[in-house]
């Protein structure tokens, strides 16, 4: 990692009451002292200047925070300075530091800083992240108690309990003449039991929660004109889809946020599903599919008012097909018109009708949200985080043959690339390439 001083607006882009501008590395403070005309400042004191740019044009009146290595973000000297809000100020100052010898900070630098720097891990930086992107107030609060080190703590505990039991094969290779105590031996495969339930029971929490970190994905399927544009508008309470009764009038998905509860949620209105009459529509029907094989919850829908048919047969194949482990909610609509929807597999959760309530149905999406988010089990974050278990999973697997017959090269050999796998996910200086790749996925100025 180079020793340039970095600098950044640290603030999103557009008009607004404060912007913040970071500046890190050895000459932070040189350059906070050029803005500013000052010749010193004190440490963690908020102090309010004038900054000025290299023409010694009066730019802004602002606050001044001087954090001195390794007392900071990114354990560098740290300059932040708070300016008023808007495209031409911030921008200015920006302007202005880098001609007084900083350099304009790529994607995720700050970051990046603060980990290679041993402020902060790996699991911790995608816990920020994330946090600046939370879909939900449950995922934040997981995501802060990460940033503070909890998933850190666990991947540590895990990481130990594997060279524990490492250190009883690397010692008893050194008398390799002599075979393992059988007790031993069962002792180990009851750890590395115990151990692959742990980690077994962290994988599942995480996949059920998925939702809960890129917010929900709700799809909303059914035959032509059994009211799913009107449910969405419902929903949304703004008519945002064309509703008619013209079937087939959306040919094509229609996504749309909303927030239920404390859950940030993306609701997608698909074509009906039926026979394909044109090309447009086939295509339309094959984005349905995929709406629902993506989605976390499926919205299967139905007209009331009328008699099932080959159609309806068809939706339910398709979801008992394409809606594995996924939450799915059987709702009738049009309840205000005569009865005529009868089948015997459909046992429907919620009957409304979406032009008057659609209150039943807020309360049943919310309350699968909540229930995503009743485990205590530690969450991985990231699919880097869940290959990485799946991989120490496999691993330990693997070492169990190798342990029973007593090779012991083969199963520390194992248990070595488990500890790998394990460190990667907090760690992994070896792999530049990818670092590059994550933190490049950061916001500017983070």
């Amino acid at each position: 990692m180079d020793n340039d001083t970095i600098s950044a607006i640290a603030t999103a882009n557009g008009i607004g009451s404060i912007a913040i501008i970071r500046i890190s590395g050895d000459s932070a403070l040189e350059i906070a002292k050029k803005l500013t005309c000052k010749k010193d400042f004190s440490p963690r004191y908020a102090t309010l200047c004038n900054i000025y740019d290299n023409n010694s044009d009066l730019i802004d009146e602002s606050i001044v925070i001087y954090f001195k290595a390794p007392f900071s973000f990114t354990a560098e000297d740290v300059v932040e300075i708070q300016c008023h809000g808007g495209f031409i100020v911030a921008q200015s100052i920006l302007k202005a530091t880098i001609a007084y010898g900083a350099r304009l900070a790529t994607a995720g630098e700050f970051s990046k800083r603060a980990f290679f720097n041993g402020r902060i891990d790996l699991s911790e930086a995608e816990a920020i992240a994330q946090l600046i992107e939370a879909k939900s107030k449950d995922a934040a609060k997981i995501l802060a108690k990460q940033m503070k080190g909890s998933l850190k703590e666990y991947i540590e505990k895990t990481r130990d309990d594997i060279i524990h039991m490492l250190a009883y094969s690397e010692v008893s290779i050194d008398y390799a003449e002599e075979d393992l105590p059988e007790d031993l031996v069962l002792q180990i495969e009851a750890k590395l039991a115990e151990l692959k339930k742990s980690l077994e029971k962290t994988l599942l929490a995480s996949r059920a929660r998925e939702g809960l970190m890129q917010g929900f994905r709700v799809a909303i399927v059914g035959k032509p004109n059994v009211g799913k544009s009107s449910l969405l508008n419902a929903l949304l309470n703004y008519n945002r889809a064309i509703v008619s009764d013209i079937a087939g009038t959306t040919r094509d998905t229609i996504e749309e946020q909303v927030k239920i509860g404390t859950h940030l949620i993306r609701i997608v209105d698909t074509a009906g599903i039926r026979e394909a009459s044109d090309e447009i529509e086939r295509i339309g029907i094959e984005r349905t599919l995929e709406a629902i094989k993506e989605s976390d919850i499926v919205i299967a829908l139905y007209d009331g008012s009328r008699v099932a048919d080959g159609e309806d047969e068809q939706i339910i194949s398709l979801i008992k097909s394409e809606a594995l482990n996924k939450h799915i909610l059987y709702v009738k609509n049009k309840i205000d018109l005569e009865p005529k929807f009868l089948h015997v597999d459909i046992k429907f959760d919620i009957e409304l009708n979406s032009k008057e309530s659609v209150d039943e149905l807020i309360g049943a999406l919310e309350n699968i949200m909540n229930i995503a988010n009743s485990s205590d089990e530690m969450m991985l974050i990231s699919q880097r985080q869940i290959s990485a278990v799946e991989n120490t999973l496999r691993l330990i697997d693997e070492a169990l043959s190798p342990l029973r017959d007593q090779e012991l090269e083969i199963f520390s050999f194992c248990l070595n690339e488990a500890v790998k796998e394990m460190a990667s996910i907090t760690r992994p200086f070896e792999n530049d390439e990818m670092l590059d790749k994550m933190f490049g996925s950061f916001c500017l100025g983070k």
